[in-house]
C-alpha cells in the first residue's frame, strides 16, 4: 500500500465548498451511466455510451494501448453498457452483450485465455448474452441474460466457486448449473451473488467472516447467507461485504478494523444491520470504505479515511455512515475505495480521497477531502 499523506481541513469549509461547486444546468456534461474506480485508477460511461478512464495505467487499466498514466480522462474505444473496475483492471459490457477486459492479467482475470497483460480491451469468449460482470482482486465474474453465472481468475480460496477444483482459471467456468443468478459481485478473494428469488449467496475466502454464514474459514462453492428471501443489492468489499434488502434496511458483515460495517466493535460472521434507516437504495464497498446513497438523495460513506475520502474534512475513520455535503441530487452510480466518485441528476460527476495517482481526473495529483467536478470532454 502507499505511504498515507494526512490533509486535514475545517469542516465548515468543506460544507461551504460544496455548496459552490453547483454546475449551472447549461454546462452540465451527460450524466455517467456507470462508475469504476479501481486502487489507482477511475472509469464512467456516459449516456451514449462512450467509456473514459484516467488515473494510474502501470498495468493498462486506463484500455488507451498504453502504460502511460492520465491526469484527465481519455476515451476507450467502443459502446459500452456497463463497466467494472478491478484493483488493477477493467470489465465492460458493450451494448451488442459482449464481454471486454483489460489490464493486469497475471492470475488470468481478464478470461482471455492467458496470462499476458493488455493495455487495450479483448473480448472474453465469442457470447452476445453478458447481462453483467464485477472485477475484483485477481479473479471476475459475470451474469449472463439466461441466468447462468462465470467466474475466472485466481481460485486459491474458492472465489470461483467451482469447489476448488482449479488453482487459476484463464477463462470462464460456470458455477454449478443454476440458471436464476441475478446479480454477482467480486470482492478480493470471494464472491457473492442474488438469485432471481431474492436470496443471497457467498463463497471464498471467510477469515473475517466476510461470507455472512456465521462461520469462519472459506466456502469452495455458493453458500447461502442465512434464509432471507428479500435481499436487494450485494457488494463485496476488500474483506467485508454489504447489501440492501427490499424493505430498504442496510446490512454489512466482515471485517470491521476501520468501521467499514458501518458498526462499531470487531467483525462480524453474520449481517447485521447498519442503525435503522429503511430507505437506503444501493451500497458500493471496496477496499475499507463503503458508500450509499438514500431514497432522499443524500449520500453516505464511512470506514477508512486516511485520504478523506469520506469527505468531513477530517482524516477520522468513522463506525457509523456519514454525510457528505447536504446535496439531496446524487445517484446510486456511486464507487467506493481510497478514493470515491459519485454523480449528480443534474449529469455532473464528482470525485474525492486519494490522487496520488491522478485519479480524481481534476487534471493534478492533489489529494482532496472534498467532492472535485470532474469533466469529460465532448
Amino acid at each position: 500500500m502507499k505511504h498515507i499523506r494526512a490533509v486535514v481541513m475545517v469542516i465548515g469549509m468543506v460544507i461551504a465548498a460544496l455548496a459552490a461547486m453547483a454546475l449551472p444546468a447549461s454546462a452540465a456534461p451527460p450524466a455517467p451511466a456507470q462508475l469504476a474506480t479501481g486502487y489507482a485508477h477511475t472509469c464512467a460511461i456516459r449516456t451514449g455510451g462512450s467509456l473514459w478512464c484516467w488515473g494510474g495505467n502501470y498495468s493498462g487499466q486506463l484500455g488507451d494501448g498504453t502504460t502511460t498514466s492520465r491526469t484527465s480522462p481519455v476515451r476507450v474505444t467502443g459502446t459500452w453498457a456497463s463497466i467494472d473496475g478491478g484493483t488493477s483492471y477493467n470489465c465492460g459490457i458493450r451494448t451488442e452483450g459482449t464481454l471486454w477486459c483489460w489490464g493486469s492479467n497475471t492470475r488470468g482475470q481478464l478470461g482471455d485465455g492467458s496470462t499476458a497483460r493488455r493495455t487495450a480491451p479483448v473480448q472474453v469468449g465469442t457470447a452476445t448474452t453478458w447481462a453483467s460482470v464485477s472485477a475484483g482482486d485477481s479473479h471476475t465474474c459475470a451474469v449472463r441474460t439466461e441466468g447462468t453465472l462465470w467466474c475466472w481468475g485466481f481460485n486459491r480460496f474458492g472465489q470461483l466457486g467451482d469447489g476448488a477444483a482449479v488453482y487459476t482459471a484463464t477463462t470462464p467456468l460456470q458455477v454449478g448449473t443454476g440458471t436464476t443468478w441475478a446479480s454477482v459481485s467480486a470482492g478480493f478473494a470471494h464472491t457473492c451473488a442474488s438469485r432471481t428469488d431474492g436470496s443471497l449467496w457467498c463463497w471464498g475466502d471467510s477469515s473475517t467472516g466476510q461470507l455472512g454464514t456465521g462461520a469462519l474459514g472459506y466456502k469452495t462453492v455458493p453458500t447461502q447467507v442465512g434464509t432471507a428471501t428479500t435481499w436487494g443489492e450485494v457488494t463485496a468489499g476488500y474483506l467485508f461485504t454489504c447489501a440492501t434488502r427490499t424493505d430498504g434496511t442496510l446490512w454489512c458483515w466482515g471485517e470491521n478494523g476501520y468501521g467499514q460495517l458501518g458498526v462499531t466493535g470487531n467483525y462480524q460472521a453474520a449481517p447485521i444491520q447498519v442503525g435503522s434507516v429503511t430507505s437506503w437504495t444501493g451500497v458500493n464497498a471496496s477496499f475499507d470504505t463503503a458508500c450509499a446513497t438514500r431514497t432522499d438523495g443524500s449520500l453516505w460513506c464511512w470506514g477508512n479515511n486516511a485520504y478523506g475520502q469520506l469527505a468531513d474534512g477530517s482524516t477520522t475513520h468513522r463506525y457509523t455512515p456519514t454525510r457528505i455535503g447536504t446535496a439531496t441530487t446524487w445517484t446510486a452510480d456511486s464507487a467506493a475505495g481510497y478514493h470515491n466518485c459519485a454523480s449528480r441528476t443534474d449529469g455532473s460527476l464528482w470525485c474525492w480521497g486519494n490522487n496520488d495517482n491522478a485519479q480524481l481526473g481534476d487534471g493534478t495529483t492533489t489529494q482532496r477531502s472534498a467532492p472535485q467536478v470532474v469533466t469529460l470532454p465532448a
